[in-house]
């Protein structure tokens, strides 16, 4: 059983995000030189698998695109059980050399370590992402990148969630640099994730009081629900679990289409629908699905850029992010409001963190046998 979290742990995470980004870039990307340098397999990937469970895996599904666009790799990103039950075994028959890339904050996630145990046992190389070395999972993977973070709180993750994103971005940029020149730290693009973190803290800013509010509605709401595409879609899901844990309000994550094809039809009429909506590929299709979202009567809030006038005039209520930038890499400023609504929603629900839990509850599902 996990002990209940205050709501005002997780507001003060979300106010360090922007620290934290200023503080991790250059030694994260130091870490990350060193593990693609360390031998033959990252020079020769034809495919990144990213796996990992809860937050880290909507880790995974927000990195995956920056892996296809800006590395040029096939990525497949996968929950952490079902790649070690389901993508594992079928790896040898796939082309080319690929790397398993597993993600966990605590180091300690049983799902993470069998992917990466069922990868080894492929022969395929593997890579640990976490917030603490030392731990069963960097013992099991090749090499290793390991996020500290100082002051950590327990808490629902969110500068773990972040941390993680740091680290998976900035393989996927360093990567790109490496198939370009052959070499580790050659002239990879300026992706500038370090220089976000004044971008982060704006966007804090900015959604902090708008979440105040809002979390009136998530609060009163029986279900919330959460839209994304493309890297949108593992901040839908960071959003809805953050929800869920700080809440317990029974919130979900879909894809933008398959909303319209489902969920539309769900009650009640007034459910608060929020609609994540970076600029990229997915943003048409945020604008259409706000507007039928609103006409269907649903509260729309758009989390979008703050002078995104077309969204903003489908949505009752815009979560302002505070910069332009590129769709791979925009995951790092759309969460940001996903911890402010969670801990705000709990307040208002007279709620802590994990309240869900009942006494005695096993800490794994492997525990239930």
């Amino acid at each position: 059983m996990v002990a209940p979290v205050a709501p005002d742990v997780m507001v003060r995470q979300v106010d360090r995000l922007g620290s934290d980004l200023r503080a991790l870039a250059a030694p994260v990307t130091e870490q990350v030189r060193s593990a693609l340098g360390a031998g033959p397999a990252w020079p020769a990937a034809r495919a990144v698998y990213l796996t990992g469970a809860g937050d880290s895996y909507h880790a995974s599904l927000a990195a995956a695109m920056a892996f296809e666009t800006i590395a040029g790799v096939a990525c497949h990103p996968a929950s952490a059980r079902s790649f070690a039950d389901y993508a594992a075994p079928a790896l040898p028959l796939r082309p080319g050399p690929g790397i398993v890339v597993a993600a966990s904050a605590s180091g300690r996630t049983p799902q993470a370590i069998a992917a990466l145990a069922a990868a080894r046992a492929q022969g395929i190389a593997t890579m640990a992402v976490t917030c603490h070395g030392d731990t069963p999972l960097t013992d099991e993977a090749d090499t290793s990148i390991v996020v500290e973070l100082a002051g950590l709180e327990r808490s629902p993750g969110i500068r773990t969630f972040q941390a993680t994103l740091l680290a998976l971005l900035t393989t996927a940029v360093e990567l790109a640099g490496l198939r370009l020149t052959g070499a580790v730290g050659g002239p990879a693009e300026d992706a500038g994730i370090g220089r976000l973190a004044d971008h982060v803290e704006r966007t804090a800013q900015a959604s902090k009081e708008a979440c105040r509010w809002i979390a009136e509605l998530t609060a009163a709401a029986p279900t919330t629900i959460l839209l994304g595409g493309g890297p949108s879609l593992g901040v839908a899901r960071f959003g809805a679990a953050k929800l869920v844990e700080a809440a317990g309000v029974p919130a979900l994550a879909q894809d933008l289409d398959e909303w319209w094809h489902v969920e539309r039809r769900a009650l009640p009429a007034d459910m608060p629908v929020f609609v994540i909506a970076p600029p990229g590929r997915s943003s048409g299709r945020c604008r259409q699905v706000a507007a039928a979202a609103r006409r269907l009567g649903r509260q729309v809030i758009a989390v979008a850029d703050g002078r995104d006038a077309d969204i903003a005039r489908h949505a009752h209520a815009v979560l302002p992010v505070q910069a332009s930038v590129r769709e791979e890499l925009s995951p790092v400023l759309y969460h940001v409001f996903a911890g402010y609504l969670a801990a705000f929603t709990a307040q208002r629900r007279g709620r802590q963190a994990f309240d869900g839990d009942p006494p005695g509850l096993p800490g794994t599902l492997e525990q239930f046998g």
